[in-house]
């Protein structure tokens, strides 16, 4: 491949021992030319085992470089791989996701088919670790579960407005700029957004996939969940919008809960209606549960994992409301830290 694009790839990372060696050796795999392959591990200064690991990578590797983030948080991270990128195109890559070998050359093929288009990406496919990040991925996999996030829902080819690990025309970063510093959570999401404005394009291939380690606790998945409700409403605050409708569902579903539930307790009427719905959604909730579940006993936990996302992101999504409009704050030191 002669001709081809020299690719760089930003690797945000810290204390990530058990998933950055997968990672990149995924990337080592590609049917692509490795010296045509340049990627920048944007350490947060780790204090596990990773700083070995990429240690003992680079020596045998001489297109992966380490870069250290003094400030750890992932926007800076991505910021620093990309002023160092040299590459033609840039991908954006997790360190708890895997590419699969023929990542890299299916982005340019879709760049190539679809001009139009200054970023793709593709699908994840959920790796379980155990059976709670089984039916937590299977869950974030259903259309009741994420709404109409293609990348998680494969649902279809064509213009969308976020992907996962984007591989980017670099040009994209000089007309729209670099990733936000203020936004611990929702910095994709966001810089998709002011992509949107610039009338720059995304395009979702399946054809492009990635494999991607889903979180194996209810606990880091509703601090998750919560983190990103509380940062969109940063992001609508800085940008005096709202950048999705669906990102308005969990909170309302959440109020309807509070103030049906309130609400009820003075009418047989509305009683009635708040029940009504409530049991509306526990239908759905099992319906959607039964269509992706392959054994009876991931029911519970994939209706579970449900409400997990929708009340956590919800409540998260509330609380940003009181913190950003209504008491006019900036987040907090613990609302900024990782929920990693």
């Amino acid at each position: 491949m002669i001709n081809s694009p020299k690719i760089s790839i930003v690797i945000p990372c810290r204390n990530e021992e058990k998933y950055i060696g997968l990672c990149l050796h995924s990337i080592i795999d590609q049917n692509y030319p490795q010296e045509k392959i340049e990627v920048l591990v944007c350490d947060g200064m780790s204090d596990d085992r990773t700083r070995e690991e990429l240690q003992h990578i680079t020596i045998h590797h001489p297109n992966i470089f380490v870069l250290d983030n003094l400030v750890k948080t992932t926007p800076h991270a991505l910021n620093l791989g990309i002023v160092n990128a040299t590459g033609d195109y840039i991908i954006i890559l997790g360190a708890h996701a895997e590419l699969k070998p023929n990542y890299i050359q299916n982005c340019l093929i879709a760049l190539k088919n679809n001009p139009n288009a200054s970023c793709v990406g593709g699908v994840l496919e959920n790796v379980y670790e155990n059976h709670i990040s089984k039916v937590i991925g299977l869950a974030m996999s259903s259309p009741f579960g994420v709404g109409n996030a293609h990348f998680r829902t494969e649902s279809k080819d064509g213009y969308v407005d976020t992907v996962a690990f984007g591989c980017y025309n670099k040009n994209v970063f000089s007309e729209v700029g670099l990733f936000d510093t203020e936004l611990i959570r929702n910095q994709d999401d966001e810089f998709h957004f002011r992509m949107a404005q610039k009338e720059l394009k995304i395009y979702l291939d399946r054809s492009i996939r990635s494999k991607y380690y889903v979180r194996a606790s209810f606990q880091k998945l509703f601090r998750q969940y919560f983190q990103y409700g509380y940062w969109k409403v940063f992001v609508n605050r800085k940008h005096k919008s709202v950048t999705t409708i669906r990102q308005l569902i969990p909170p309302l579903f959440v109020m309807a809960l509070v103030v049906g539930g309130i609400a009820s307790m003075f009418s047989i009427h509305l009683s009635i209606l708040y029940l009504t719905g409530i049991t509306l959604y526990i239908l759905g909730s099992i319906l959607f549960a039964l269509k992706k579940s392959n054994q009876l006993e991931e029911l519970p936990g994939i209706i579970g994992a449900f409400y997990t996302l929708h009340i956590s992101y919800g409540t998260g999504y509330l609380k940003g409301i009181f913190d950003f409009y209504i008491l006019n704050r900036k987040p907090s030191k613990t609302s900024s830290a990782s929920s990693r």
